[in-house]
C-alpha cells in the first residue's frame, strides 16, 4: 500500500490547479506547468486538496500511485515557491562566470565548456567557485545541474571537480613509494 499516494496535496494560496482529462495544468506566482499524467491514475481536486486514487491493486497501479501524488505535489510547490541546486567547483585554477545568459566553465580542459540556460532555468553565480540552479520544475532543475555536475565530476583522490553543495566525495589513498 502506498504511504505517500494516499496523503493529499495540499493546494497553497495563489496556486491554480486544472484538470482536463489527463492533463494537468498548475498556476501560481512563480508561473504554470503542465504535464500529462498516466490515464489509469483517478485524479480527484475537492476544494483546496487534491487526492490520487488507483483502480486497482495491480503492480504498475501500486507503482504509479505514489508517483502520480509526488508529481502533482512538486508541481504545486514549484509554482509557490521554486526549486534550486547549488554546486561548488574545486580545484586551482577551475572557476565560472556568467556571460549573458551563458555560463562559461573552466574545468581543467584545453577550452572552456560554456552552458546556454534553457528555457525555465536560471544559472546564477554568487562566486566564481559556485553555482546555483533555480526554477519551477524540479526534474528540469535536477537534469541541468547534474549536466554541469558531469562536466567534471569530483575525482577521489585529490577532491577536485563540480559537485553538490554538502555532496560527500570518499577519498582514496594514492600510491605509496618503496
Amino acid at each position: 500500500m502506498s504511504r505517500i499516494g494516499l496523503k493529499p496535496v495540499e493546494i497553497l494560496d495563489g496556486v491554480e490547479v486544472k484538470l482536463d482529462g489527463n492533463t494537468i495544468t498548475v498556476k501560481g506566482p512563480k508561473g504554470q506547468l503542465s504535464r500529462e499524467l498516466h490515464q489509469d491514475m483517478i485524479v480527484k481536486v475537492e476544494g483546496n486538496v487534491v487526492n490520487v486514487e488507483r483502480p486497482s491493486d495491480h503492480k504498475n497501479h501500486r507503482a504509479l500511485h505514489g508517483t502520480t501524488r509526488t508529481i502533482i505535489n512538486n508541481m504545486v510547490e514549484g509554482v509557490s515557491k521554486g526549486f534550486e541546486k547549488s554546486l561548488e567547483i574545486i580545484g586551482v585554477g577551475y572557476r565560472a562566470q556568467k556571460q549573458g545568459n551563458k555560463v562559461v566553465i573552466n574545468a581543467g580542459y584545453s577550452h572552456p565548456v560554456e552552458i546556454e540556460a534553457i528555457e525555465g532555468i536560471e544559472i546564477d553565480v554568487p562566486k566564481n567557485t559556485e553555482l546555483t540552479v533555480k526554477g519551477i520544475d524540479k526534474q528540469l532543475v535536477g537534469a541541468v545541474a547534474a549536466n554541469i555536475r558531469a562536466i567534471r565530476p569530483p575525482e577521489p583522490y585529490k577532491g577536485k571537480g563540480i559537485r553538490y553543495v554538502g555532496e560527500y566525495v570518499r577519498r582514496k589513498e594514492g600510491k605509496t613509494g618503496k
